[in-house]
């Protein structure tokens, strides 16, 4: 992958520093997300990548530092006003309403968007009337279609298998109308079909809808196929930051990743791992 997509930096994070007591989560920790680029942070368990997605989303407020969202520091902004400016997230332990349908999960997503007060939305007539359909129709016309599941949009999700809820939980970050998409683990749990699946709807997101994408993920497989640029934490701080293939040839990543600074035994754990997937 390129790293010279996006010429603009659309989130930018500069020495963010989180304490929990006297327990340093991040330290000091800067990278940026060029505009219409597949960014991945990723790192050992305990590396503060969590921290770090819930700073930016707002349900943690750094001690130091400034993170800035087109060129907007958004530190004390909370994450309804940050949903405004165009970022949406999906989370690890998926995040929906198991008694509704699909399709209500989805339209929750666009909660932060819409202009009808709450009596307008009520009385369902008028302004809130014409909304809400024009709401519909995006989400079927374009999303559900997008994301092949017009077959279970009227089931509700408790029913769903786990990679369907979390295609869901995409959806639904989806009808946000994000302008960047920060995406927590998207393919965890999931099989090897499934996560070639979710890799197809990343890329898409990215090339079709122009959306920039920022993810944690463990899956170093499908970071490395897809990502245009990592930065790497191990004990809430930067080691490495760039091209996946300069990223996976860092001695330090792979002392991070394997107790031993030998990259040749990181890439051949990582060819082991995706032989054993496609095995299975």
């Amino acid at each position: 992958m390129s790293d010279s997509l996006g010429a603009t930096e659309q989130l930018k994070v500069e020495g963010v520093t989180l304490s929990f007591g006297g327990v340093k989560a991040l330290r000091d920790v800067s990278f940026s997300v060029k505009s219409g680029s597949i960014s991945a942070l990723i790192g050992p368990n305990g590396a503060g990548k969590t921290s770090m997605f819930n700073c930016i989303s707002g349900f943690y407020q750094p001690s130091a530092g400034k993170i800035l969202l087109d060129g907007q520091d958004i530190c004390r902004m909370r994450p309804p006003g940050r949903a405004k400016l165009g970022m949406a997230r999906s989370f690890q332990n998926i995040a929906l309403f198991r008694g509704m349908t699909v399709l209500d999960n989805i339209k929750l997503g666009r909660h932060a968007h819409m202009r009808t007060n709450l009596l307008q939305a009520f009385i369902y007539a008028g302004a809130a009337a014409r909304e809400e359909n024009a709401l519909r129709a995006e989400i079927e016309e374009r999303i559900i279609d997008f994301l092949e599941i017009d077959h279970i949009r009227n089931k509700p999700v408790s029913v769903l298998p786990y990679g369907l809820q979390k295609r869901v939980e995409l959806a639904r970050a989806l009808a946000m109308q994000p302008r960047i998409l920060l995406l927590d683990e998207p393919v965890a749990g999931m099989n090897r079909e499934e996560t070639e699946d979710m890799a197809r709807f990343i890329l898409d997101v990215k090339e079709e809808w122009g959306v920039t994408i920022l993810m944690v993920e463990h899956d170093m497989g499908l970071v490395m196929d897809i990502s245009d640029h990592v930065t790497v934490l191990n004990f809430g701080e930067v080691i490495a930051s760039g091209l996946p293939a300069e990223v996976q040839a860092d001695p330090l990543v792979a002392e991070a990743y394997l107790g031993s600074g030998d990259p040749a035994a990181l890439m051949r754990k990582l060819a082991d791992e995706a032989a054993g997937e496609t095995a299975a």
